[in-house]
């Protein structure tokens, strides 16, 4: 499936700005079962600098620096993308979790791929002990990792509720736990904790969702939005395998990578600083338009 992405993102200021510094992240990656056809970026005002790089996590990233005096920064992403994954039926054999376990800390590689980077607490996502027994009741003795992360995926989506007003992103992730109300990124970082909790890597995965409801049927919470979900790493044989817990689905071909980090503050698809005073606004608007 192709499909044409459109993410717009607009600051409206309450006084002028007369300096932005920021970082963009926006270009969806390649690799894993999707290919990127083409990518550009609008940007008003015009910045005076436009750099890119890529990050230790492959994230390509633009940093841009405004130096004339706005009171709207709109930032227009389009990008065309090839999707064409494999599902993993649910019933899959995969190695026990005690043994992906081992392997995780055994490997000595430090690059991204490798999953050692995955194991261990980051800024948005600490150990929770909580969170961490909650976890566990889906990882029995040697039971398949693969199944395990599917109960635990189907756990949150049945006992956390989607609610848009009930944190914020600086929101600790114990209250996330203890509200059991959030949004996609944290049901996404709860995840996460629970399984760095039992020694199992997991990484958070930025995108989009584009979902064509059946005629009644209620579309999927964060449809045609920016959507976050999990990959876990079940084994050598295996690798990576996304999950998206809010919606209970083990990700296809609706879901379109942007990028992947240890949580948000890796992957935050626009971010910096300004200088300015008073109150902002801020809109993003995305559109995942399948291409016939």
């Amino acid at each position: 499936m192709i499909y044409d992405i459109r993410h717009v993102t607009t600051y409206s200021y309450e006084s002028p700005v007369s300096f932005a510094r920021c970082s963009l992240r926006l270009e969806p990656k390649s690799g894993d079962g999707q290919q990127l056809i083409s990518h550009k970026v609008e940007i008003k005002p015009v910045p005076a600098e436009r750099t890119l790089r890529t990050d230790f996590f492959g994230i390509r990233t633009e940093s841009i620096v405004i130096d004339a005096a706005h009171r709207v920064l709109r930032i227009d992403a389009r990008s065309r993308v090839d999707v064409a994954r494999v599902v993993p039926p649910r019933e899959m054999t995969s190695p026990s979790w005690e043994q992906v376990r081992e392997a995780a800390f055994a490997s000595n590689g430090l690059a991204a791929s490798f999953p050692v980077g995955f194991l261990f607490a980051s800024p948005l996502v600490p150990i929770v002990q909580p969170v961490t027994e909650y976890a566990a009741g889906s990882f029995t003795a040697g039971g398949g990792i693969f199944a395990a992360a599917v109960n635990l995926m189907q756990r949150i989506k049945r006992d956390f509720v989607y609610d848009t007003r009930a944190t914020e992103i600086s929101t600790p992730l114990r209250d996330v736990f203890e509200k059991r109300r959030g949004v996609c990124q944290d049901f996404a970082h709860i995840m996460i904790a629970g399984l760095r909790g039992l020694g199992l890597p997991a990484a958070y995965v930025s995108g989009y969702l584009r979902t064509t409801p059946p005629p009644g049927r209620p579309r999927l919470q964060g449809a045609d939005a920016t959507h976050a979900w999990v990959s876990v790493w079940c084994g050598a044989d295996l690798g990576w395998l996304d999950f998206d817990p809010t919606n209970d689905l083990v990700i296809g071909n609706d879901h379109v990578v942007l990028a992947v980090g240890r949580d948000y503050t890796d992957v935050s698809p626009v971010d910096g600083v300004i200088v300015g005073s008073r109150k902002q606004k801020l809109a993003v608007a995305v559109d995942v338009i399948p291409v016939e």
